[in-house]
């Protein structure tokens, strides 16, 4: 039996998806949180036997009553935990980091169970960090030591990847919960978009869906608006240049698509790792990071008017900073360790 934990943020949660769809036959447990959004998307998962979700919550940015009470939901969580892990007689343990992951890593160690880390991001999480060397495998797409190093996302992001020519569209990405910042960029770079006949997909979240569409009714700009997508790759695959934020999944996605992109990390990341995946990319030449206090139109406009897309697009290629089957590396990994 496999468990597979952790989550809380689409990223986290991606990773998981990509994971357990390349599992063989062995039988997997997912264990999570009532926090965030583990149970919109494993709750129906039929895929795992079980589905169990812990009451946690992150230590991190709390008070100190705050962190009293989030070391005791832990330690709590834990306890059940290992009591999951027992009674499915787990043999391996898959976590993706983040609080939700916390309890059922923790039971691992104490039941002497394999550990298999997966770390998203250029900066290790302050879990990650402590659990790294208690881990079996510790799996990075920015660590040299990692024995895979590919991200695991869908296949097909690689293979619906083209090399960019001409910028013809932009896609702006805040995720399904949306950022506004994101969106305030794309109103505020709408009308001179349009005036140079390039189209706009946006993806403003879906809280911010009836705003977003007053916003451009008020500018008469027409644009390819949504929230929360189960189109994501055939959208990417549309635009020839996005502005994102730099979460491990979106920014992985666009590079195994061989998008040209703007980077906008999200100021309040934890130990600001966005800023670091993004500049992980910006540092090879093939992506932008403004940071969002230093965010304008026109910084962005003088990228866009300056970017030589074939080049750029043609870099990530030759580069080879992602390549497919990085879920079923991992999963073949797993699958291992509970036989």
């Amino acid at each position: 039996m496999i468990a597979m934990c952790g989550g809380g943020t689409g990223g986290h949660l991606a990773v998981v998806r990509a994971v357990s769809s390349k599992v063989k036959s062995t039988p997997m447990i997912y264990i999570g949180s009532t926090t965030g959004q583990d149970r919109r998307w494993f709750e129906d998962d039929e895929r795992f036997q079980k589905r169990y979700f812990l009451e946690t919550r992150g230590v991190v940015n709390q008070g100190l009553f705050g962190k009293f009470t989030s070391i005791y939901m832990l330690i709590k969580a834990t306890i059940k935990a290992i009591s999951i892990l027992r009674s499915h007689r787990v043999k391996v343990v898959f976590s993706v980091g983040g609080f939700s992951s916390a309890p059922t890593a923790f039971a691992s160690k104490i039941l002497n169970i394999p550990l298999v880390i997966d770390e998203q991001n250029a900066h290790i999480g302050s879990l990650n960090r402590v659990l790294k060397p208690l881990s079996r495998y510790f799996i990075s797409s920015y660590d040299e030591d990692s024995p895979i190093k590919d991200y695991p996302i869908s296949d097909e992001l690689f293979k619906k990847a083209r090399v960019r020519e001409e910028l013809k569209s932009i896609i702006f990405l805040g995720g399904s919960q949306g950022a506004v910042a994101i969106n305030r960029l794309a109103f505020s770079l709408a009308e001179s978009l349009r005036d140079r006949g390039i189209e706009i997909i946006h993806q403003a979240g879906d809280r911010n869906l009836e705003e977003a569409r007053r916003r451009y009714s008020e500018l008469g700009v027409d644009v390819k608006l949504f929230g929360f997508t189960d189109r994501l790759s055939d959208y990417i695959r549309e635009a020839d240049f996005a502005i994102a934020r730099a979460g491990a999944s979106t920014l992985w996605e666009l590079t195994a698509n061989l998008c040209p992109t703007l980077f906008i990390p999200y100021p309040y990341s934890a130990g600001d790792h966005q800023y670091y995946n993004g500049k992980f990319l910006q540092d090879r030449g093939v992506a932008w990071v403004i940071r969002e206090e230093e965010l304008s139109a026109d910084k962005v406009l003088k990228i866009l008017d300056s970017v030589d897309l074939e080049r750029v697009s043609n870099r990530i290629k030759d580069l080879e900073l992602i390549k497919p089957n990085g879920a079923e590396a991992i999963a073949e990994i797993v699958e291992s360790l509970s036989k």
